[in-house]
């Protein structure tokens, strides 16, 4: 075993580390998005599903994607994983397999706050056993499995498509079939903002994800070899840093203020189109897909907004516009030299032919994550009754209407002291 095998191996572990700690970033950003009385279910869901949609992974995941005697749809072999090593792998084949395992994990995540301060906790069991299986692994097997959009030449390095666009369009279909939260759009079809609880928890959320984001596409190298890893995390850094700048600086011309919540959404919108294009495109081309996907961002939320779509997360506009944005985005910059898949971009001679991949492999990947989740979840609604829990527990908040305790006891119970000695 050389040193390169256990150096890219370590590497690698280390990225699946800081994409599993992503979900730390998830639970602070999603909890603080929304109101206080979600905030203890917010965070245990989270580990559960995490949790469920690693068995699942390890089950029939992992086979779907990277299986051997595939068909057109997905792979067939390496169900209910060993930990045996697997052929041409530069690194740990268990490696590997949590690394992958991480990424399902996080596609789930995004997928699940299309679901928030409304749903049953039994939905978002089904959801992620179905989504595990059936949604995300299919996705990801064209793309990355050696499927037939690999095939292609479908760029996308790290998973703005496979990961977040994916999640996003569950999300989508979750927002349609449940609608909207008690309160969100008056008669005249208006909407009134539901302010989450805590700023703080979700900039610190942001933070973390930022962070864990070196793992998730700088650890796509999946190597340490000429340390190409690095200019990866530098391009990561820079479309952070420019969706951040752009959305502040748009919503301070537009609104008159610069609001914190856009600021954020930025940074996270330019995390999100970058992983597409971070090995692909020069240092330039990164600050510019960020600052787009920061400009982007502020008018998407505002674009569902105005079709009664309640995204408390904004999973839509962060995760699904600037996802597609990203995977077009290589289409346009990337560059002969980088072009490890698939060919250059519009800018540099490559004319529309990987444009039209780019396109192909957004629309075809969206419409089947979204059209799976819909049936998925249409189903599941005719035969739970319902997805959503009821006027009363809505009100009451999920914390004590599905787990019988707060998130935050102490407020709550001084809260139910008072009134109840007024």
């Amino acid at each position: 075993m050389d040193a390169t095998f256990l150096m890219n191996s370590l590497w690698v572990m280390l990225g699946a580390i800081l994409v599993i700690f992503m979900l730390g970033g998830f639970i602070m950003l999603e909890a603080g998005s929304t109101r206080m009385k979600n905030a203890g279910h917010i965070a245990g869901k989270t580990i559960f599903t995490f949790g469920l949609a690693s068995l699942v992974f390890w089950a029939v995941g992992f086979g779907f994607i990277f299986g051997d005697n595939a068909n057109f749809l997905v792979g067939l072999s390496n169900f209910f994983y060993s930990g045996a090593e697997l052929e041409g792998m530069g690194l740990s084949s268990p490696v590997f397999f949590v690394f992958q395992l991480a990424f399902a994990g996080i596609a789930i995540t995004i997928a699940l706050g299309g679901f928030a301060e409304r749903a049953k906790l039994s939905v978002y069991l089904i959801f992620t056993i179905l989504f595990s299986a059936i949604v995300y692994p299919v996705v990801a097997h064209w793309i990355w499995g050696g499927g037939w959009l690999a095939e292609h030449g479908k760029q996308d390095f790290a998973g703005s498509t496979v990961v977040h666009l994916t999640g996003a369009m569950a999300a989508l279909a979750a927002t349609i079939l449940l609608k909207p939260r008690i309160g969100k759009f008056n008669k005249d079809g208006s909407a009134n903002n539901i302010y989450g609880h805590n700023q703080v928890y979700t900039a610190l959320g942001v933070l973390i994800l930022w962070v864990g984001w070196f793992g998730f596409n700088a650890g796509s190298t999946l190597s340490v070899e000429d340390g190409f890893f690095g200019f990866v995390a530098l391009n990561t850094n820079l479309a952070a840093g420019a969706g951040a700048v752009a959305a502040l600086i748009i919503s301070w011309m537009v609104m008159g203020k610069s609001d914190v919540p856009t600021m954020l959404n930025g940074a996270l919108a330019g995390l999100v189109a970058i992983t597409a294009s971070c090995a692909f495109v020069d240092t330039w081309a990164s600050v510019v897909i960020g600052l787009v996907a920061g400009i982007l961002v502020f008018y998407s939320v505002r674009f569902f907004e105005k079709r009664k779509i309640d995204d408390p997360i904004y999973a839509l506009s962060v995760h699904g516009a600037a996802g597609i944005w990203g995977t077009l985005s290589t289409g346009f910059f990337a560059t002969p030299e980088l072009a490890t898949v698939g060919k250059p971009g519009l800018f540099y001679g490559g004319g529309f032919e990987q444009l039209g991949v780019q396109f192909m492999g957004v629309a075809v990947s969206g419409l089947y994550a979204f059209a799976v989740s819909f049936i998925t979840l249409a189903v599941a609604k005719k035969l739970m009754g319902g997805l959503r829990v009821t006027e009363e527990e809505e009100i009451m908040g999920l914390d004590l209407s599905e787990h019988g305790s707060y998130g935050y006891p102490e407020v709550f119970i001084a809260e139910e002291n008072k009134r109840l000695s007024s």
